[in-house]
């Protein structure tokens, strides 16, 4: 028991501080009781014990107690000092107003500021002109480089405002005007625009380097406005890429398309035999096409090779001419080497379905928790299947990182019996027994430990495309579309690969002093899981 003094208002601070600090002791014995009897409680009614959720260590490391993330923790390690990573481009000896006489100079001390200089500059390149005696003339060539009346420089603060920064055609305008450039709307929009080919030609090299050696790969797709139409952005990538592609519209077809990576051709091979056969097209109309032409080069070479074999009169369901057209796609993809034993990492969205397919656990445990319940029994019970869900999602992120023979058996059987479970709620049992359907996809990771449980990945590369289309709407143009899916792609991309963007930008451009940076597909491809 506490020992309280009979007069607290006479009671010294010290006396009220060891008070106090008695009182805290067994306030927290207590909680801890209260806690063990709560659990027993639980048990002898059967349910489940509390989860064990650690501290983040968000307050001890906000307090510089943080543990180090070595295994056995450790002390704790700083963030290390800024100045070891700055390089100091000015000196500046400051004297004291007055030194009185006898004092000894003892050094200096050091005081570190950063900062940043921005400013107009317009420059006069007076070009030498020479007549010959041909009567005509030659001038003096530009620097190499230079394209326009606007500088490199320039470009790469205009293309990083609007990218990087999100900022919208009118703003980036009033933003150079106030630093005093002479420039208007369509000259930035040009900047966004032109000179972009090789930007271009990169980001589609990354996604041809990324689908090449992915272990797996992440997908997503959000609304886009185009030419004043609704259409669709879809989202490729893993941990070293990103590449996003506009179309018209959302379906397997498109998204094969779109994994293509630039190629063009139709291939019929045994894996466009088998996709087709696959989604249960017709063993007559897999025969014509077994024995015809097995490559074509184009879109209008594969349309007539089908109207040949008389395959796009066929009215029935499915659609031949879908199907067969999405199964030479998936064998173009095959033929040039892309998705080899890549596994498609999506929200359960049917157009992401192909290949091997693994499923995202958050998606799965939002539709549990999107039931509607209307009684207190049917709370009870999607939010036990919901504890049930993310034991078994932490148990499994855990084999991620020490996968196990046992624990791969147990945990199987710990799946099994969550999702063939009867809880008494109609809706719920049936959705249990939908997502037991596709147990394939959701335990991927112990066939595959390394692809990730979540799409989150895609959801943050995705937000980008989702900013943008809330600040500026849609694209006018198809080159603004494809500058607009092109540069985002490529920024994500070198924030995946530790490259600084305003560097690339600057090296690309080809403007003097810039830090030279290599290919983006090069570096996809040096990182690639089995590169080393």
């Amino acid at each position: 028991m506490v020992n309280v003094p009979q007069d607290l208002d006479g009671a010294s601070t010290r006396e009220l501080k060891e008070l106090v600090q008695t009182l805290l002791q067994e306030i927290g014995e207590l909680r801890r009781e209260n806690a063990a009897l709560r659990d027993e409680i639980a048990r002898l009614k059967g349910k489940p014990p509390r989860p064990d959720i650690k501290p983040s260590g968000m307050a001890e490391k906000a307090a510089g107690r943080g543990q180090s993330a070595g295994k056995g923790g450790g002390k704790s390690r700083g963030r290390g000092s800024k100045r070891s990573r700055l390089t100091i481009d000015a000196d500046f000896i400051l004297k004291p107003a007055n030194v009185p006489d006898g004092a000894r100079f003892k050094g200096y001390e050091d005081y570190v500021v950063q900062d940043l200089g921005v400013r107009a500059r317009t420059i006069r390149y007076r070009r030498e002109r020479w007549g010959l005696p041909d009567g005509t003339t030659i001038t003096a060539d530009l620097p190499e480089g230079m394209s326009g009346h606007y500088g490199g420089e320039l470009q790469r603060l205009v293309l990083s405002l609007y990218h990087r920064g999100q900022m919208t055609i009118p703003r980036i305008t009033r933003q150079l005007n106030d630093l005093g450039v002479v420039i208007e709307d369509r000259q930035v929009r040009r900047l966004l625009t032109e000179r972009t080919d090789g930007f271009l030609q990169e980001a589609r090299d990354v996604l041809l380097a990324g689908v090449a050696t992915a272990s797996w790969i992440s997908v997503d797709d959000t609304g886009a406005r185009h030419q004043a139409r609704n259409g669709y952005c879809t989202q490729i990538g893993d941990d070293r890429f990103t590449a996003f592609a506009t179309t018209g519209v959302k379906s397997r077809l498109n998204f094969l398309e779109i994994l293509r990576a630039g190629h063009t051709a139709y291939v019929i091979n045994a894996e466009a035999l088998a996709y087709m056969n696959g989604r249960d097209l017709s063993g007559e109309v897999i025969a014509r096409l077994a024995e015809g032409p097995s490559y074509f080069p184009d879109v209008e070479s594969w349309q007539a090779h089908l109207a040949t074999l008389g395959i796009d009169q066929f009215k029935v369901t499915p659609d031949p001419v879908r199907i067969a057209t999405e199964g030479a796609l998936y064998g173009a993809i095959r033929h040039h080497g892309l998705l080899d034993d890549t596994v498609v990492l999506s929200d359960g969205a049917g157009q992401f379905r192909i290949a091997r397919h693994a499923l995202c656990w958050v998606h799965a445990e939002r539709l549990v928790n999107g039931l509607d319940t209307f009684n207190t029994a049917q709370r009870k019970a999607v939010d036990r299947v919901r504890r049930r869900i993310w034991w078994l999602y932490a148990d499994l992120k855990a084999y991620a990182a020490s996968p196990s023979r046992q624990r791969k058996v147990e945990l199987k059987a710990r799946f099994n019996r969550l999702f063939n479970r009867r809880t008494g709620l109609v809706p719920l049992d049936r959705l249990l027994r939908r997502l037991f359907a596709r147990k394939d996809a959701l335990l991927m990771v112990l066939q595959r430990p390394e692809v990730p449980l979540h799409t989150n990945g895609s959801e943050n590369d995705i937000r980008s495309q989702v900013t943008r289309r809330k600040i500026s709407g849609g694209t006018r143009s198809d080159r603004g579309r494809d500058c607009r899916d092109g540069f985002l792609g490529v920024m994500k991309t070198c924030d995946k690969l530790g490259v600084s963007f305003w560097q690339y930008l600057g090296d690309r451009l080809a403007i003097p002093g810039s830090q030279e940076v290599p290919s983006l597909g090069d570096l996809v491809r040096a990182r690639a899981p089995n590169s080393a």
